[in-house]
């Protein structure tokens, strides 16, 4: 009775989260340069479902879907990939201090993303050119870490700091022969992350993979919870830990990749989404993953509202995610109880 009512409290909680979530996004609707009020908001949306009285502005019909739209989609799919991969690594590593950034994903993906910018490549380029990256990188990790003696976790952990710093490298000198007139100031905005420009075409270029690597997480959230008790207890349940590690490690990369390519380094969400979660809905990641895939589009989405509103000219949304990450892992590495 008692685990029927705990499991009655969390999905209430998750519940409330997407209250939360929707409420968040129709106030983002309404943030902005040129207002649009909750009943031009709703009458524009409904006007393309049923004939409505165009009380409205062409105009602002435009911003609402060429502009405000894609944006915010963006920033909720972007949060939502970011918090998963984060949660997922951190149960595959049993580390809490595991982000999306552990196995060199947004460094690879920030490589190929500068590597494109200096090719001259258009946008559609840059953003196929960083997932790309994204992936060479895990695909680099992984055979690495498979070659290393001990503990693989520990091997796969170590090569990922390699073979990001080795990627960070790279990145640096593209900035350091990039021509400062015209290729360095566009690296420079990009690896500072940012959803400014968001269209369409990008998110039809990433949703494939994102969803993919969404529902797939989600529907091995039994398995991360087997995971996180170790490879003996696994194998005992009758998991193969080794298989259902590479599978997460794989599609939370991909998911970071494809994030990475369309919104640049956004770093400390994955880490820091995820902590605060386990507040909400504990350990369990039947909770937990659904809630830190929320949480993150809520988190990021807010975000990117008081970037676009808060001066006159756009703050990079890379910088307030790191005035917020970084007194979090403060908090995280100076506490005494163990998270897990």
């Amino acid at each position: 009775m008692q685990k029927i009512k705990a499991a009655n409290a969390y999905n209430f909680k998750i519940l409330v989260l997407v209250v939360i979530l929707v409420l968040v996004i129709i106030a983002s609707f309404q943030l902005g340069r040129y207002p649009i009020s909750p009943k031009d908001l709703f009458g524009i949306l409904i006007s393309k479902f049923y004939p409505v009285n165009h009380f409205w502005t062409d105009q602002m019909e435009a911003i609402l879907f060429n502009v405000r739209l894609p944006r915010i989609i963006l920033a909720c799919l972007v949060g939502c990939c970011l918090s998963a991969a984060g949660a997922s690594y951190q149960g595959v590593f049993q580390n809490p201090m595991a982000s999306p950034e552990v196995l060199g994903a947004s460094a690879g993906a920030g490589f190929g993303a500068a590597l494109a910018i200096f090719c001259y490549g258009n946008s559609k380029m840059i953003i196929v050119s960083a997932f790309c990256f994204g992936l060479l990188s895990i695909a680099i990790v992984y055979f690495i870490g498979k070659r290393t003696k001990g503990n693989n976790i520990l091997g796969l952990i170590l090569s990922g700091i390699m073979v990001s710093a080795l990627f960070k490298a790279g990145t640096s000198y593209i900035k350091l022969v990039a021509d400062t007139n015209d290729q360095l100031p566009l690296i420079t905005y990009w690896l500072i992350g940012s959803l400014a420009g968001a269209k369409m075409s990008q998110i039809q270029l990433v949703i494939i993979p994102m969803a993919l690597g969404i529902i797939v997480l989600f529907l091995l959230k039994w398995q991360l919870n087997v995971l996180t008790m170790g490879d003996d207890e696994a194998r005992t349940i009758g998991v193969n830990a080794k298989r259902i590690r590479l599978i997460i490690i794989v599609f939370a990369t991909m998911v970071t990749a494809a994030s990475v390519s369309v919104s640049g380094m956004v770093e400390w969400v994955g880490l820091v989404i995820p902590h605060l979660t386990r507040k909400i809905v504990g350990d369990n990641y039947k909770y937990l993953m659904p809630a830190s895939m929320i949480s993150g589009a809520i988190f990021l989405l807010l975000v990117d509202d008081v970037s676009r509103n808060l001066l006159a000219s756009e703050i990079p949304l890379g910088i307030l995610t790191a005035f917020i990450g970084a007194p979090f892992f403060i908090y995280l590495i100076t506490r005494k109880e163990e998270t897990y």
